[in-house]
C-alpha cells in the first residue's frame, strides 16, 4: 500500500460533464479493457451519483467502465469537482457517494453522520503519489529536499540556480530562471496531502498544518489536477503539485529523503499505509489514516490516499443495491488492478482489503 478481462462497452454517465469519448479517452479505453469477474454476476439495475476528487477521475472512468459494462442495467455518475466539492454534495444528500481526497474532519464528519443516520462509511480505494512537477529547460532530473520543495512553494527559493537546489542536484548545470510556483486555487484534497506532507517533513520552513485550501499568498494558482498541469506545461520555470497518474510528459522530482532520492512510482507510493496508522474517533466504518510522511525503507511520502464515501443505508433497495456492488468492484482485487492499469494507482492490498470488504456488505436499504 495486475490479469484484465475485456468487457463490452459500458455507459460512462457523468453529472455535468460530457460523456463523449473524445473528452473522456481513458474512460473509453477502460470500456473496452476493464471490467472482471469481480464485477460481474450481481446484475443490479440501480442508478447512483457520486461526485469529488479529480486526482481519481482517470481510475473513476475506468471502475465505472468495468462495472456498468458488466452491470448494463446499472448507472454510475461521477462528477470530478474536486474533494471539497464532493464531500459538500455528500453531506447534503445530493449524491449516494463521494471522492475526497482526505478523510473527513471535524463539522463534515458530523454532518455526514447525520445524512447518513449515525455513521458513514470511509474506505480508501485510490493511493497515488503525488507528483512534484516542474518545466525547467534544460533539467531533465532534479531532486529536492522537502525542505527545499517547502522553500519553493513558499516563494522563499526565487530562481533555479539558488544553493539550496544545488545542493541536492550536485553537478547539475541550473539555469538563473525565476521560480514560479503552481498551486490549486479550488479546496483540494491534493492540497491538502501536499501541505500536510510539507508540514510534517520540512516543519522548519513549512509552519502552516495541512489544508485543503491554499494557505498562503503568491505563486500563480489553477482550477482543479488538469489545471495545475496545464500551467505548469504553459511555462518555463515553473513547478507544481499533481496527481502523478495525471502529470504527462512534465518533469517529475525526486524527494531527496536522507541518502535516497525517491521517484513517485506507484510501488513506492504503496508502501506509505504499512507505516501508517487508522485515525482513531472515526467509528467501526471508518478506515481513516495518518500517513506517515517522514517514512524511510524507499516510501514515496507526498501520497494521497483517496476515500470513497458512503452510507451504511439508503432509502430504497436500488440505490442501497447499486452503491454495494459498486464499491465491493473498487476496492476488488479486479477494480483495484483495473485501476492500477489505467490510472497508475496502487493496488490495496489483501489484507487491507479484506477488512473493508464487511463494511461495504453492510449497506443496505433503510426500514
Amino acid at each position: 500500500m495486475k490479469t484484465k478481462r475485456r468487457a463490452p462497452r459500458a455507459r460512462l454517465a457523468a453529472v455535468g460533464i460530457a460523456t463523449s469519448c473524445a473528452l473522456f479517452v481513458a474512460g473509453c479505453g477502460a470500456a473496452n479493457e476493464g471490467g472482471g469477474s469481480d464485477a460481474q454476476g450481481s446484475g443490479v439495475t440501480g442508478q447512483i451519483a457520486g461526485a469529488g476528487a479529480s486526482s481519481q477521475q482517470a481510475a473513476m472512468q475506468a471502475w465505472i467502465a468495468g462495472f456498468t459494462g458488466a452491470n448494463p442495467g446499472a448507472t454510475v455518475n461521477y462528477q470530478p469537482v474536486g474533494s471539497g466539492g464532493g464531500r459538500t454534495q455528500f453531506v447534503q444528500g445530493a449524491v449516494q457517494f463521494a471522492g475526497s481526497d482526505a478523510y473527513l474532519k471535524d463539522d463534515q464528519l458530523n454532518q455526514a453522520r447525520q445524512r447518513c443516520g449515525g455513521s458513514v462509511i470511509e474506505i480508501p480505494n485510490y493511493v497515488s503519489p503525488i507528483a512534484i512537477v516542474y518545466k525547467l529547460d534544460g533539467v531533465q532530473d532534479l531532486n529536492l529536499s522537502p525542505a527545499t520543495i517547502a522553500g519553493l512553494f513558499k516563494g522563499e527559493i526565487t530562481t533555479w540556480n539558488d544553493p539550496k537546489v544545488a545542493a541536492d542536484n550536485p553537478g547539475v548545470q541550473l539555469p538563473a530562471t525565476a521560480v514560479t510556483p503552481v498551486h490549486r486555487s479550488d479546496e483540494s484534497g491534493t492540497t491538502e496531502n501536499f501541505t500536510d506532507f510539507l508540514n510534517k517533513a520540512a516543519a522548519q520552513v513549512w509552519t502552516d498544518e495541512g489544508d485543503g485550501e491554499w494557505p498562503i499568498q503568491g505563486g500563480e494558482a489553477a482550477q482543479g489536477t488538469s489545471g495545475v498541469v496545464g500551467a505548469v506545461n504553459a511555462g518555463n520555470g515553473t513547478i507544481g503539485y499533481a496527481d502523478a497518474s495525471q502529470a504527462g510528459e512534465l518533469g517529475k522530482a525526486k524527494v531527496k529523503l536522507g541518502d535516497q532520492n525517491v521517484e513517485p512510482t506507484a510501488e513506492a507510493a504503496a508502501k506509505i499505509l504499512e507505516e501508517s496508522t487508522r485515525v482513531e474517533g472515526q467509528g467501526d466504518t471508518s478506515f481513516a489514516f495518518d500517513l506517515n510522511r517522514t517514512a524511510t525503507g524507499g516510501a514515496y511520502p507526498v501520497v494521497l490516499v483517496s476515500y470513497l464515501l458512503a452510507c451504511p443505508t439508503y432509502p430504497d433497495a436500488a440505490q442501497a443495491d447499486t452503491t454495494k456492488a459498486f464499491l465491493n468492484y473498487v476496492v476488488s482485487a479486479d477494480g483495484q488492478q483495473t485501476a492500477a492499469q489505467n490510472a497508475g494507482s496502487a493496488p490495496l492490498s489483501e489484507a487491507l482489503r479484506g477488512q473493508i470488504t464487511p463494511v461495504i456488505d453492510q449497506i443496505k436499504a433503510a426500514g
